[in-house]
Order: structure tokens, then C-alpha cells, then sequence
């Protein structure tokens, strides 16, 4: 079952949740999987921007789901269903422990030395081994890409993602963050100067000066083994992007930072693993049909 963009300004999504959040207190297992089902996708491709790594990206989401279904007969609506699930999976996401990619303690500087100590080389030539030489570039640029916003500190990383990736306006931000609209604004300010000082130092994708180039990095990174091509993360033949999900802010932002924001935006919305049906398990358990009055 698809779900509408929870995160847009009016939770247009409340009405058909609540309902499903009364069914499952009431002992319905299918309605559980049914609102899982209906969140799992934007939980997981907000946790793969945090985390770079899709296999941690899956562990962080998999927690996330087990602390709703923990919590969730807990809700009494003193708010709205999306400010509750959201509000637990950021704060969830913000006091995790570090992931794999996140262990390397990024900062713009020492990922600047590692793209400059990154040889040059033509593109990959595609043969039987390997994919088409065009996604084995995609792939090294969205990873390099992703990998750029462990340069942020967790904070500065989740304001970004969720307000200059994902659309999210200062009101839902605020909410969701439980901070101060002003306070989101400016936090997104600062992550989104750091993040677009180091694109326009360093990032040929928006300035064309610059000589950093994807398909000249690709060879490099798979020799230092950052590139995959047997085993791709991020690129597909077809996808679905993030601007195809989540609604542009309404208000004008600067037209150097708008480009430098679509890099991101153009970034795959991954269809996550069945989550609803892994925590099948832990649904039966009896300790949660006893939570939920089944």
C-alpha cells in the first residue's frame, strides 16, 4: 500500500493512519502490517541518507519499526500520528550508534584529500563481468554524493535531509525536531553553506570548472574499492527519484544552492526490504498481541 508523502505540510496521511492506529490497538495484525507497510519506505530512504550504507540503513529502519511496535499502543493522539512515528525515527536516528560509513569520522577536509589522492581514469569499459559502463558512473556519484553528507555533523545531516531533500518546511521540520521554527531555519542554513562550500571548492557537477569529474573518480574507486561493480547499492536501470516524492519548498531559495540540492534530489527513492514482513515474528510474539489486546 503507497503512501502519500507523510512528511508535506498538512499530514494529509493522518486520517487513514489514525484509523489503522485504532484497529491495531484493537488486535489487528494486518492493519499493524498494513501501517508499517504504508511508512516503511519513507522511515528507510530517511535512514539511508543518514547512513550512507543500505545494509545499515535496513538495521536502522528495522529498529525504528520494533520501537513502534513496542510503543504504539501507547498513543493516545495528544498528537498527530505522523508527528509521533517521525519524532521517535529522528530521535532514534540522531542517538543510534555510528554505522560502518559513519565510523570513518568524515569531515569536508579529509574527504577532500581522499577524491584528490583518487586517480583519474577513462570511464570503465562495459564487458560480460560488469554492468553498463553508465550505472557503474551513476554509481559513483551518487555513493560520492551520499558519502558527502557524513561531512555534516548528525544534526546538521538530518535538517538537511529532511528540509533541503526532502521539501520539508520549517513548520513540519520544527515539529518533527521538536525545535523552534527559526532554530530549523537556521540550522538548515548552516548545513546547507558547509555542504555547498565544499560542492563549489571541490564538485564538477555544478561548477564545471572544477576537475573533479564522476566518470574520471569511477575507475579510481573501484580500485580502492568504494565502487562495487558486481554488487551496485545505489544505481538502477529505472527508479524513482526523490523530487518524483517529496513536493519542492514553496519559498525562493538561492539559485546556487537550489542546484547544488538537486544533486541530492536526484538521488534514487529506494523501495526498502519487506519490513512488514520480517517483523511477522515479532508480531505473533505474545508479548505484543498482549500490548494490543489481542
Amino acid at each position: 500500500m503507497t503512501c502519500p508523502n507523510p512528511l508535506s505540510d498538512f499530514a494529509v496521511t493522518d486520517a487513514e493512519d489514525l484509523d489503522l492506529v485504532r484497529l491495531v490497538q484493537s488486535g489487528d495484525k494486518e492493519a499493524l502490517e498494513v501501517l508499517i507497510t504504508r511508512h516503511q519506505r519513507w522511515i528507510y530512504n530517511i535512514a539511508l541518507r543518514m547512513v550512507c550504507l543500505p545494509q545499515d540503513a535496513e538495521d536502522a529502519t528495522q529498529e525504528i519499526l520494533i520501537k513502534v511496535l513496542t510503543k504504539l499502543s501507547a498513543f493516545r493522539g495528544d498528537s498527530q500520528f505522523r508527528t509521533w512515528l517521525y519524532r521517535l525515527a529522528v530521535n532514534h536516528l540522531l542517538n543510534m550508534k555510528r554505522g560502518r560509513a559513519e565510523a570513518r569520522a568524515w569531515t569536508f577536509d579529509k574527504y577532500g584529500r581522499e577524491l584528490d589522492r583518487t586517480p583519474d581514469a577513462d570511464p570503465p569499459a562495459a564487458d560480460s563481468q560488469r554492468p553498463d559502463a553508465r550505472l557503474l558512473v551513476e554509481e559513483a556519484k551518487i555513493g560520492c554524493t551520499s558519502g558527502m553528507l557524513l561531512c555534516l555533523n548528525r544534526e546538521q545531516r538530518l535538517v538537511y535531509v529532511l528540509g533541503e531533500i526532502f521539501g520539508v518546511t520549517d513548520r513540519v521540520g520544527a515539529e518533527l525536531l521538536d525545535i523552534s521554527r527559526d532554530s530549523f531555519r537556521q540550522k538548515l542554513a548552516r548545513a546547507r553553506r558547509d555542504l555547498c562550500t565544499f560542492l563549489q571548492g571541490k564538485c564538477g557537477l555544478v561548477k564545471t570548472s572544477n576537475p573533479c569529474r564522476c566518470a574520471k573518480k569511477t575507475q579510481g574507486f573501484i580500485q580502492l574499492g568504494y565502487v562495487d561493480p558486481q554488487n551496485l547499492l545505489f544505481a538502477r536501470e529505472r527508479i524513482t527519484q526523490v523530487r518524483e516524492v517529496a513536493e519542492k519548498r514553496s519559498e525562493q531559495i538561492d539559485a546556487l544552492y537550489a542546484a547544488y540540492a538537486d544533486i541530492h534530489r536526484n538521488h534514487p527513492f529506494h523501495e526498502p526490504p519487506d519490513f512488514a514482513g520480517s517483523l511477522r515474528t515479532l508480531i505473533e510474539r505474545s508479548h505484543f498481541q498482549s500490548d494490543f489486546g489481542a
